[in-house]
């Protein structure tokens, strides 16, 4: 295994502490001492390998160790924030991101016996890497010095790495977000929504209607694919905006507050600090002064 991981090391050698797309279609790359707020965003659907170092990433109430060299599954867009760490030789935090496609999914799963993929997944959680699913993230990433190949070549070690995970410990979530009438699908269809139209004021009755399930059990499903209750969702991909605005777009903290959808500047400030560790002010103030000083 150390051969392989020092070659997918090597190959990583050009990324840096934003993501860099590799060449090969949805497969990302980033190293090094990345910006907190940088880290502080909305995930795409998508199959994460931390190549070395640690990530750890909270959703909601749920803070995981994302420890490398392992592997780990979000199937839904989720709102999280998150930092990086060196290994403990010192060595850079590096990772790999591979967007989910689903319709890749879809036919990879047709393809499938139903009982070969195992019913019960872990919650959310850093999964052991071996040498040969390893492999295949390396045979992957090599595509990007030899761009020719990517056509007739990343369907199918794309198909692999999709497999292998189906095969592991998050393998059934990963069925679920394939199958167009599960309850993750249908709850993929809801954060859809949410994140089309996070401004506007939710019905959790007429949600849970659209998605043929009773109150009880949409809040349970939601919370399950995402880690969050639906309000806190919202709630999230709110602040998440108005910290953009704020920072980067130049809005007056109660501007930003009032376009993002809250009633009370007041309640805003204090959502903000508590998600975020400081005031709106301070916050997006010290994030104008790092990215100045990184452009």
């Amino acid at each position: 295994m150390n051969i392989i991981h020092d070659e997918i090391i090597d190959l990583m050698k050009s990324a840096g502490t934003r993501p860099i797309e590799t060449g090969v279609p949805g497969l990302s790359m980033i190293k090094g001492d990345i910006p907190a707020h940088q880290l502080a965003a909305l995930y795409e659907p998508m199959i994460g390998f931390t190549v070395q170092g640690t990530k750890i990433l909270s959703i909601g109430e749920r803070c995981t160790d994302l420890k490398g060299p392992s592997y780990y599954v979000l199937p839904v867009h989720v709102p999280a924030i998150a930092s990086v760490h060196s290994d403990r030789d010192g060595r850079p935090y590096m990772s790999l991101g591979l967007r989910l496609n689903q319709d890749v999914l879809q036919s990879l799963l047709r393809d499938l016996p139903e009982n070969l993929i195992p019913t019960a997944s872990e919650h959310f959680t850093a999964c052991e890497i071996d040498n040969e699913f390893m492999a295949a993230w390396l045979r992957l990433l090599r595509l990007s010095k030899t761009p020719k190949d990517i056509p007739a070549l990343a369907p199918a070690y794309e198909r692999e790495i999709l497999y292998r995970v189906l095969m592991g410990p998050q393998g059934w979530n990963l069925r679920q977000f394939g199958l167009q009438e599960s309850n993750l699908s249908k709850i993929s269809q809801i954060v859809k929504w949410f994140r089309e139209n996070f401004m506007r004021p939710i019905d959790i009755r007429d949600m849970a209607s659209k998605s043929g399930m009773a109150i009880n059990t949409f809040h349970r499903q939601f919370k399950r694919a995402t880690g969050l209750s639906p309000i806190q969702f919202q709630k999230q991909l709110r602040l998440l905006e108005a910290r953009n605005l704020i920072a980067f777009e130049g809005y007056p903290v109660a501007s930003a507050a009032y376009h993002v959808g809250y009633q009370s500047p007041s309640q805003f400030n204090r959502e903000y600090s508590r998600f975020f560790g400081s005031s709106a002010a301070r916050d997006t103030e010290k994030l104008r002064r790092i990215e100045s000083a990184r452009d």
